[in-house]
């Protein structure tokens, strides 16, 4: 098995005009919800410099400091007399427009669609303030067709969509074993079939494909299919940490509501402090807010397992952002520019440094 290699001089990249879709998200399908919902506030509570901060996020595991933060009302706890109104994406790109529109202020989004909304804007339209999750991203398979990892050669393996984070990382990986695949169309050594997450189940279920490199809880959704895990992607990365989900702002929005901004990261702080210190906690609290945004909740043999290979934290690992995008490159889906301003970490290490937490680095990437 080959790990990812360290990370190259400062190596970015801009979306090729011909390939709008590219670099779209690791989400659960195409469609949005702007469900309109507003957190509810103390009659005294005093307001910061906005009225209303407006939150989007996906209702999936990986999102789960979003979904956690306002289930248990941690966000609004540092935001006093300002009200959250949350949105629910299913996809990078209706989260992206959405800020460029001004429906949303503040989101929780894959590194894919940042570096997509950032590049085609030219760096005017949003920076990544923070990290939320890694992991959460494995390799399931059918056992009766694939029992080694030299065994996926030849055969027919989903992604969620062409040129999105697992897409990229899966086509990285084939790469690596020597194998040669037509990023474009999918064909060659290993069919990789774009597949939506949400039809993933039944494409296993009817025998289209062999297998999956998939986000949670996809890949365990499969497993209780009678797929198993061939390999975790955290395996292949240092310290066994990559990126799968940010948080991103409106620039606009950051320079005129800085305060806004500060009391949502210093929420999404004491969230994933909260997650760590109450696990199982956490996780029927995520849980019990997918249920009321989805009408149904996770059974405990996806969410447990799930749950267990995703982790929380405020490091946006940039290192792993760039290396990332290295691979798009590399799979001819991307040409490079610059991403050089594409994080301002200023105001969450600002948060971090007064709670005597380590303070966290933007690899060369930042606005300073």
């Amino acid at each position: 098995m080959s790990a990812v290699r360290p990370l190259t001089p400062l190596r970015t990249l801009a979306v090729i005009a011909a390939l709008p879709l590219l670099l779209t998200a690791c989400g659960y399908g195409s469609e949005s919800t702007d469900d309109g919902k507003r957190t509810e506030v103390a009659a005294d509570a005093e307001k910061l410099s906005a009225d209303e901060v407006k939150i989007g996020y996906f209702p999936n595991l990986t999102h789960a400091t979003a979904l956690v933060g306002v289930q248990e009302g941690l966000l609004q706890k540092e935001l006093g007399g300002t009200t959250i109104k949350t949105s629910t994406f299913n996809a990078g790109p209706s989260e992206i427009e959405a800020l460029n529109a001004g429906s949303i202020d503040i989101g929780w989004i894959g590194p894919s669609p940042s570096i997509n909304g950032y590049t085609r804007s030219q760096g005017k339209n949003l920076r990544i303030i923070s990290g939320s999750a890694s992991g959460g991203v494995k390799l399931v398979v059918n056992p009766d067709r694939i029992t080694s990892l030299d065994d996926v050669k030849g055969k027919r393996i989903a992604t969620p969509q062409l040129g999105n984070t697992q897409d990229v990382a899966f086509l990285n990986w084939i790469a690596e074993q020597g194998w040669k695949v037509d990023a474009q169309s999918g064909k060659g050594d290993v069919s990789v079939v774009r597949t939506d997450n949400k039809t993933a189940p039944d494409a296993y279920k009817t025998g289209s494909i062999d297998g999956a490199w998939v986000p949670e809880p996809t890949a365990s959704k499969l497993v209780t299919q009678g797929a198993k895990v061939l390999l975790d992607e955290s395996a292949l990365w240092p310290d066994k940490k990559f990126v799968i989900t940010n948080i991103i702002v409106s620039q606009k929005f950051l320079k005129e509501h800085p305060d806004v901004v500060e009391a949502v990261l210093r929420g999404s702080v004491r969230t994933n402090e909260w997650i760590n210190a109450n696990p199982q906690d956490a996780k029927a609290s995520a849980n019990a807010a997918l249920k009321e945004l989805s009408g149904k909740a996770l059974p405990a043999e996806v969410i447990d397992p799930a749950w267990e290979s995703i982790t929380f934290l405020d490091d946006p690992l940039a290192t792993t952002l760039d290396t990332q995008a290295e691979h798009a490159v590399k799979a001819g889906l991307l040409e490079e520019p610059t991403l050089k301003g594409i994080y301002d970490l200023g105001p969450l290490n600002k948060i971090l440094k007064s709670e005597t937490k380590a303070e966290v680095d933007a690899a060369g990437l930042g606005t300073e």
